[in-house]
């Protein structure tokens, strides 16, 4: 970390990281199995990733509240409210394996949507005491804390996957100890709470204000695109993986490889938003995710799925830590509780329209898991261009500006 940032943000950010680290394990173990386990359970394959896409909708609507708590009330109450989140989920999601129940386990789902909502705040804690030299490599570190996540989450599943007569009945059991352990390091965070001027709501812009500034519209389609994108494929990829005649452990190996492209960068993705401007990493992002889909379509092979998902990774760290280092910039402390609240809820809310979409697209779409794989990617196609096409607009119109100026 650098020597030069404050004591405090060095701090945070280690804790963050750590935080990212062991409660963070839970997302790649429950992204790996909650498509299979709700294909055994559900009364029509269409529904495979429904759990899933509960997963997204609750975190889609803790966003504006988990936010505005925080707001008022200091950023670790909003990530102890998350972990509890995250230990009911595991807790009633157990409980509906063991009896069979797909609505018991839709539920448990739906409440560990709470936990990815806070953990969504992990990357904008990272920036509340940094300088703005230090804000993007802070948030790029905390996001690279998922690198072990995305080691040790895919590990106990194959420990636990199968540790009782039920499938998956261990693994949910390991995400309780997980949230458990994780919270009490948010006992070690250090971030002031926010000041009364910044708790005024009539400090600053308004929602609508913020949202049509022309470089947060930008950041939040990007950052929209971005995570969208990465959730209907890998949400689809152990279903594909399986159903074209491979087994859990490729399917968890797939994703390990994936949740590791994911993070690995962030060692240095702060860096090359340094040295080579937001705009050039958000816009190498798209790019990169539009290697993923053809690779992805070229066909089934396991390598082809290996490669086709380190991309989709690769992309998303680029787009998404991008995305999120451009809106950080574009806001003030006081506009921080509603932009970052709006920002996640409209993040979520395509993120839940693509977790939706994927098990539609890849059990109904074709008579095959390779046709259905092949809509999946086909689908990325138009929100590529829009992604594309409205940083390359932003780029020009503020180019444009520079020179009039």
């Amino acid at each position: 970390m650098n020597a030069s940032a404050p004591t405090s943000a060095r701090r945070n950010v280690a804790v963050l990281v750590m935080a990212q680290a062991i409660l963070g394990a839970q997302m790649p173990m429950i992204f790996t199995i909650g498509g299979l386990a709700g294909q055994s359970l559900a009364p029509n394959p269409c529904f495979a990733t429904l759990p899933i896409s509960l997963i997204v909708l609750g975190s889609m609507l803790a966003a504006n509240p988990i936010s505005m708590l925080m707001q008022r009330h200091g950023r670790r109450a909003g990530f102890l409210v998350g972990a509890v989140g995250g230990a009911l989920g595991g807790l009633v999601g157990a409980l509906g394996l063991y009896l069979a129940s797909f609505p018991i386990f839709l539920a448990g789902s739906f409440l560990t949507g709470l936990y990815m909502s806070a953990q969504g705040f992990y990357r904008f804690a990272a920036a509340d005491s940094a300088t703005p030299e230090y804000r993007p490599k802070a948030i790029s570190y905390v996001m690279a804390g998922g690198l072990a996540a995305a080691i040790l989450g895919p590990q106990l599943v194959k420990a636990t996957a199968d540790a009782f007569v039920i499938p998956f009945l261990g693994t949910y059991i390991a995400v309780i100890v997980l949230n458990v352990a994780g919270s009490a390091l948010f006992g070690l965070i250090r971030i002031p709470p926010p000041s009364s001027a910044e708790d005024d709501p009539s400090q600053g812009r308004t929602r609508w204000q913020l949202i049509t500034t022309p470089r947060i519209a930008v950041a939040v389609i990007c950052a929209l695109v971005a995570y969208a994108l990465m959730n209907l494929v890998m949400t689809s990829t152990p279903l594909a993986v399986v159903g074209c005649g491979y087994t859990k452990n490729d399917a968890a190996d797939v994703v390990s490889a994936h949740v590791l492209a994911m993070f690995a960068p962030s060692f240095f993705t702060g860096h090359l938003i340094a040295r080579f401007g937001v705009e050039r990493i958000v816009g190498t992002g798209m790019l990169i995710l539009t290697g993923a889909g053809l690779v992805a379509l070229s066909g089934v092979a396991l390598e082809q799925f290996f490669v086709a998902l380190i991309l989709l990774g690769l992309g998303w760290n680029f787009g998404f830590i991008g995305a999120t280092a451009m809106l950080a910039a574009a806001h003030t402390p006081a506009e921080r509780g509603r932009m970052q609240g709006l920002n996640d809820l409209i993040v979520f809310g395509g993120v839940t329209m693509a977790s939706l979409a994927s098990g539609g697209l890849m059990n109904c779409s074709g008579g095959t898991p390779t046709q259905g794989w092949t809509a999946v990617n086909l689908a990325m196609a138009p929100f590529l261009i829009l992604a594309g096409g409205a940083l390359l607009w932003l780029m020009l119109k503020e180019r444009r500006a520079a020179t009039a100026a």
